[in-house]
Parts: structure tokens; sequence; C-alpha cells
């Protein structure tokens, strides 16, 4: 039935598309950083992938609970589910599965944009004082327009800069694209940087390396760019989203070299 299902919901060409861009999904490097109860449910006879990984995955999330259960397909809701559906029940039910209730509320995985003005200073120098806070409602107005549509949460506003968070790294990048088209019509010329993370917020406040790395990032961006961490390119993989490699960065204060990637939005 299940085989049945897909072969009407898709060609063969569509399939193989979209099993490639599974292949090339690397979540390995956020694993660590996921502060929310986690289940992970893997089936003993599994054909398409095996006790291992789903092991893995349970060593690499912090507090993750583990469930084998009997059956080789690959798809929980195939029968026998009653198993899964039981696992599942008494998992949602659990009132700290893992780890502090603390914990889950202040930290938590999100994708952060950085966006600024290019050239701000010399344009407020040009135009003065009063013409300069007109456009800078204007730019305002205008990210905050695509924030909504995209759904993400504003965290601070910083005279000719935004910073907000996503629970979707797609949804940000697109954000940031839709954000530096509709702020060049206008003409305004900006630049965006992304990167997903651990981060943690204490009132309204949100910090965390993560967010010193989106800021970083955007540091890097030329005018015009959607630049992005390869952690977040890697976590789009099959979203139709391109990217361009930029080249490997050192980014002040953060260890390691960093592979950073622009974003082609079509």
């Amino acid at each position: 039935m299940a085989a049945r299902f897909q072969r009407l919901t898709a060609s063969p060409s569509a399939i193989r598309k979209l099993v490639t861009a599974n292949d090339q999904i690397d979540a390995r490097p956020v694993l660590s950083q996921i502060r929310r109860p986690t289940l992970i449910i893997q089936r003993r006879g599994d054909r398409v992938t095996t006790v291992h990984n789903g092991r893995y995955l349970a060593d690499h999330v912090p507090g993750a609970v583990y469930l084998e259960v009997p059956g080789g397909d690959h798809y929980l809701y195939a029968s026998p589910a009653d198993d899964v559906v039981d696992a599942v029940c008494h998992f949602a039910s659990s009132e700290s599965p893992g780890r502090p209730a603390a914990d889950r509320d202040a930290r938590w995985l999100a994708t952060v944009l950085f966006i600024d003005i290019v050239g701000s200073t010399d344009i407020a120098a040009r135009c003065g004082d009063e013409a300069w806070s007109a456009l800078l409602r204007e730019f305002h107005a205008t990210a905050r327009a695509q924030r909504a549509a995209h759904r993400g949460v504003l965290v601070d506003t910083a005279g000719d800069g935004v910073f907000a968070t996503f629970d979707g790294p797609a949804r940000a990048i697109r954000c940031a694209a839709a954000t530096v088209l509709a702020l060049k019509a206008l003409g305004f010329e900006i630049r965006a940087g992304l990167h997903t993370g651990e981060v943690q917020s204490d009132g309204e406040r949100v910090s965390g390396l993560a967010v010193h790395i989106g800021a970083r990032v955007l540091a890097q961006a030329a005018p015009g760019d959607v630049l992005t961490s390869s952690t977040t390119r890697d976590l789009v993989a099959g979203s139709g989203i391109v990217f361009e490699e930029r080249g490997a960065h050192t980014l002040k204060g953060v260890p390691e070299v960093w592979y950073l990637y622009r974003a082609i939005v079509g």
C-alpha cells in the first residue's frame, strides 16, 4: 500500500532528486546542540538505514531516549505500528524525558539572521538627521513585513541593523533574500549573514556562540549578499536554494576556520 501511494505521488525522476537531496543532508554538526526532548525510534531490521545510525543519533543528541522496535520497514507508520504509537504516547506524556525543564526552556536550536545597511554612515552624513530617520523607518518597516511573512522573531534593532531568529533555516534564508530585493527596490543596499546553532535566552535577550558566529558571518558579506555558514547550508539541502562557495574564513573571536556560502534563492 505504501509503495503504491509513493508511486502515485511522484515520478521516478522526482523521487530520484528527492533521495539525492536527502543524501546530502548532514545534521551531525548540530546534534549536540539539540536541547529539546528527543525520542529516536529505530526498527531493528530497517532495510534503508541500520541500527548503527539510530544509535549514533541517540549517542549524540543530549538526553535522547532511544527505542528499537521489531520490523524491517523504514516507515514507522507501517504495520505493526502499535509499539511505535505506545512509545510516542508515553514519551509525549512524560514530565521531563532526559533533561531539566529549566534547561529545555532556556536553550534551543535556531537560525540567526543579521541584516544591516551598506554604507549607512555615509548615507546619514549626506542626507541629514531628519531624512536619515525617515529612511530608517522605511528600512525597518520593510524588514518587519518580510520577517512576519517568514515567521521570524525580532530580537533587536540597533540603528541600521536587524537581528532575528527563525526555527527553520530555509525560511530564514528566503526572508533574507526577499528583504534584500525589497529594500533594493526602495534604493537601499543591504547585506545579510546567517548561522544555525544553539542559542539561549534570558528574558528577551538571545545569546550564545551561534549569535556571535552569525554576526561574524555578516561582517564577511558583500553588498547584496545573503551569506551563510556551512552548517546552515547543509541543513537546507533539497530546499531548492542554490549556494555559491565563498571560501574559508577566520571569524574574529570564533574558533576554527569556517566555510561560507552565498545563498541564491530562485
